[in-house]
């Protein structure tokens, strides 16, 4: 497909004219309303069991749009609330604005967060790789968590001293351990889930997301951080017709319509 973006003339208004999936029905992220979801006792009956190696973490990446931290399958599990089959942590990464008012993909009543960080796993227990996964349902659940300016983030910490190191698009690092759920709110038990797809191209429709209510706190400084990374390799020119000047920021999609489908909630 052409090279998509987050500028007028590749932005998320444009996928669909390249990605047939972009113009699906069950797309990613939404608006939350929270009148309207539905509390789901079994959910809370059947919670989320997770468990991740902070060993398992490789690389650090500036992907060009977003930051991206990967991991070894084998080290992760993640079962329970509205998944039927064991999943395993591929990777996580970052949604985020050019102002803290803005930068999640996921909205609740209509407010944005500064930015949104998704840990992206697959169901191990059905498909081999990620690339069958994608092609089913059920094939990813995505955890989505959204970031809020308060007190800093040990976690982030580690990420964000080291963005020096991945500026521009196409860096990377091997981090070290690094533990994913430093990225998650302390209370994980009052969620919304939905079934939804990618929310970057190709867009395909197989994640069943859990967006997680209590947001985590990090600095404003940290934030920042993100905002001085580079879209465009090294060496590369920023380019003049693109309103964002080669900086990797406002890399978040707009909600999507739910299209009749039931968002549920494990409290009410």
């Amino acid at each position: 497909m052409a090279q998509w973006g987050y500028c007028n003339h590749n932005g998320p208004s444009t996928w669909a004219n390249n990605v047939p999936a972009a113009g699906g029905k069950m797309q990613s992220p939404i608006d939350i309303v929270t009148k309207d979801a539905v509390f789901d006792e079994e959910l809370s009956r059947n919670p989320l069991r997770m468990s991740h190696s902070a060993d398992c973490a490789n690389d650090l990446i500036n992907t060009g749009s977003s930051v991206q931290v990967t991991y070894d399958l084998a080290g992760s599990s993640l079962e329970g609330g509205p998944l039927k089959n064991k999943y395993q942590l591929a990777q996580f990464h970052f949604h985020w604005g050019t102002e803290s008012t803005k930068g999640s993909e996921h909205t609740v009543d209509g407010t944005r967060f500064a930015e949104e960080v998704h840990l992206v796993h697959v169901n191990i227990e059905k498909y081999k790789t990620f690339e069958e996964a994608v092609k089913h349902p059920d094939g990813l659940c995505v955890l989505g968590a959204f970031l809020t300016p308060g007190k800093a983030s040990a976690g982030m910490q580690k990420l964000t001293e080291n963005f020096e190191n991945i500026k521009y698009k196409g860096k990377k690092m091997k981090l070290g351990p690094f533990d994913p759920e430093s990225m998650l709110p302390a209370d994980k038990t009052k969620y919304w889930t939905y079934q939804g797809s990618l929310t970057t191209p190709p867009c395909l429709e197989c994640v069943t997301w859990i967006v997680f209510k209590e947001p985590v706190e990090v600095s404003e400084e940290q934030v920042d951080s993100f905002r001085h990374l580079l879209s465009i390799c090294e060496g590369e020119n920023p380019p003049e017709d693109e309103e964002l000047h080669g900086h990797l920021v406002e890399n978040y999609r707009p909600p999507c319509s739910l299209n009749g489908r039931v968002v549920r909630a494990t409290f009410k």
